[in-house]
């Protein structure tokens, strides 16, 4: 009988189902407080990360955060700009 030695792999998973979460349309629109609509310009103009399967837009959730990230990072600068612009 042969014998093959058993080799045990570990699968590192995310801390949370939640972190790799792919979210749909109305899924982002309720998260984001925006109306659907809103998330269909949003993902068809590029400006929010998306992207498609079978057709239907898809989201992940961690980008999506990384991306509201950048974008309260973006609006603080850009008050920051203007402020001391004003001075």
């Amino acid at each position: 009988m042969l014998s093959f030695p058993t080799v045990h792999l570990t699968k590192t998973m995310p801390s949370s189902t939640s972190d790799n979460a792919i979210m749909t349309i109305g899924e982002v629109a309720s998260y984001l407080k925006v109306t659907e609509r809103t998330i269909y310009r949003l993902a068809g103009a590029k400006q929010i990360p998306a992207f498609k399967v079978g057709g239907s837009w898809r989201f992940s959730k961690a980008d999506l955060d990384k991306w509201i990230e950048q974008q309260s990072t973006q609006t603080d600068n850009r008050t920051t700009n203007a402020t001391e612009t004003e001075s």
